[in-house]
């Protein structure tokens, strides 16, 4: 098999597609957090069912360690969203990504006997949207785009040129 990645150009325009509609849905949300007036995961974190919900009502009871969180969420969505949009670091922002969507899932795993107090957008077993957008940015991850579209390409070609340079 090539170990070489072959990019046609649907494939290339939907992967890059793919990976800025996510940024930008992780960027959106982060804003939206901060204009928000007293946002905090609190409400979130405490309605957590699951085999973890203790951790996330230790992290919601604790004042200090819950503004450091909700900091980190806030921001932490939008840098990740700016990063997957422009292509820069694309593929630290890819497991950034992934790793929050892991907590949001792991926070409100959809389970028959889980029983939230905000309502959910429907009737979830097993699968739920943080899932999904999780194994979205993970086909991102092995099929990466920044180095051809995006800042990283152009990161790649200063570092080559600066070896060449020495060499």
């Amino acid at each position: 098999m090539n170990s070489q990645l072959e990019y046609t150009r649907p494939r290339l325009i939907l992967l890059v597609a793919l990976r800025v509609a996510i940024g930008w849905h992780f960027m959106y949300e982060g804003i939206a957090k901060i204009f928000q007036a007293n946002w905090s995961a609190y409400a979130y974190l405490m309605d957590s069912e699951g085999i973890l919900s203790d951790f996330f009502h230790n992290i919601a009871s604790n004042p200090e360690v819950l503004n450091i969180i909700d900091l980190i969420n806030m921001y932490g969505l939008v840098l990740i969203g700016f990063l997957m949009i422009t292509g820069l670091f694309s593929r630290y922002a890819k497991i950034a990504a992934m790793l929050l969507l892991l907590f949001y899932y792991l926070a409100h795993p959809p389970l028959i006997t889980a029983e939230y107090l905000f309502p959910g957008e429907g009737s979830y077993l097993w699968v739920n949207k943080n899932l999904i957008e999780m194994l979205a940015v993970a086909v991102l991850f092995v099929f990466p785009t920044g180095h051809i579209i995006g800042v990283d390409r152009l990161i790649q070609k200063y570092t080559k040129d600066e070896r060449r340079k020495k060499q």
